[in-house]
């Protein structure tokens, strides 16, 4: 049996991780899989519960599954608890933990939704990008410290860590359109000096097929803006990748459209809409359940091998998408008084699965 721990966490968690539950489900009785699927705490509802945002007993099941699927952490009833027992530190405990260091997050454009995104419709032609972000080292994980009138965050880097990294950009970028581009700021820091010299001796020794190109932080923001279909993969560490990666979240149209995959060196996998918790939101059954629903396809593609799977849930989604169904996220002028709710979408992307 194939093992899943789901971690609703919080906020819009629990709502939107439910409708990917039932897709997963949904999925399983179609292919005749068997998957077990239990819940766990993660973020402030384990710190409320449990005392801690990464609970023993939630790192332990996650350990022994074969994928992780989680819904969002932190909120603002959680703004004043000290940092190293915040929501977030669950998650990065966990990735830390599981040696989660690569966050794949894809931004494609649907057509239908051209209109959601504030680019001009012209400009998301082709678009379609891989972004991946080192998730495990750099200013997130570096030593810290602050006083009443200073503060400090150590970003750090090794080579193996960067070697990694690029290498798995370079195997994506062979199945996909050959290019990468590098981000860094190698003109001030020394962090991103390394990453360049690294990233460019793993490119030439192993990658030579493929086309590798540097580019700083800033230029890299702009040109995600200013001519987004001309990238492929885009290679970033922790904090760049963490950046640019929601400026990209844009060109689709929302937060709540987009999924993401960390992947280990062969542990589980854990998957996860890029949006947070949207406290403002929460309890009103209408999140946006798309991010966490194409966060099952990763889970399907990348630790179950079920591609052809894969693709029915993101055929399943543009269907629903094409058809018109819209969260409040993505209404706009006279579809404001045709919105869905979180639960009627997923019914929406199930009945269209349940028909292929």
């Amino acid at each position: 049996m194939f093992s899943v721990v789901a971690l609703p966490g919080d906020g819009i968690g629990p709502e939107v991780t439910s409708q990917a539950i039932r897709v997963l489900t949904a999925v399983s009785r179609q292919l005749n899989l068997e998957i077990g699927i239990q819940e766990a705490l993660i973020g402030g509802a384990a710190l409320d519960q449990a005392g801690t945002p990464l609970p023993e007993t939630t790192l332990e099941n996650c350990r022994n599954a074969d994928a992780i699927l989680l819904g969002a952490v932190g909120g603002y009833q959680w703004s004043d608890v000290e940092v190293a027992l915040r929501p977030e530190q669950g998650l990065l405990g966990l990735r830390k933990a599981l040696g989660l260091y690569a966050n794949l997050r894809p931004v494609t454009v649907e057509a239908a939704l051209a209109d959601a995104s504030p680019l001009r419709p012209e400009r998301l032609e082709g678009v379609d990008v891989m972004v991946v972000r080192e998730l495990t080292g750099g200013i997130y994980f570096g030593t810290r410290g602050r006083t009443s009138t200073d503060a400090f965050d150590t970003c750090e880097y090794s080579v193996a860590e960067i070697r990694r990294i690029a290498r798995l950009a370079g195997k994506l970028a062979g199945k996909r359109r050959g290019r990468v581009t590098s981000v860094d700021k190698a003109n001030v820091l020394d962090t991103s000096r390394l990453w360049r010299e690294t990233v460019s001796g793993i490119f030439s020794d192993e990658f030579p097929d493929i086309e590798l190109e540097h580019i700083y932080i800033d230029a890299a923001a702009m040109f995600l803006l200013s001519r987004p279909a001309t990238f492929d993969v885009i290679l970033a560490d922790n904090m760049f990748g963490d950046i640019l990666s929601d400026e990209a979240s844009m060109l689709a149209g929302s937060l709540g459209l987009l999924p993401s995959a960390s992947l280990s060196g062969g542990g589980p996998g854990l998957y996860e809409p890029i949006h947070g918790s949207a406290p403002d939101i929460a309890g009103k059954g209408i999140a946006n359940p798309c991010g966490a629903i194409l966060s099952v396809a990763m889970l399907l593609r990348h630790s179950m091998n079920q591609d052809a799977a894969a693709e029915a849930v993101e055929a399943a989604v543009s269907e629903t998408l094409r058809a018109g169904l819209r969260t409040p996220d993505l209404a706009y002028g006279e579809q404001r008084d045709r919105t869905v709710g979180t639960e009627a979408f997923g019914d929406a992307v199930i009945d269209r699965l349940e028909k292929t």
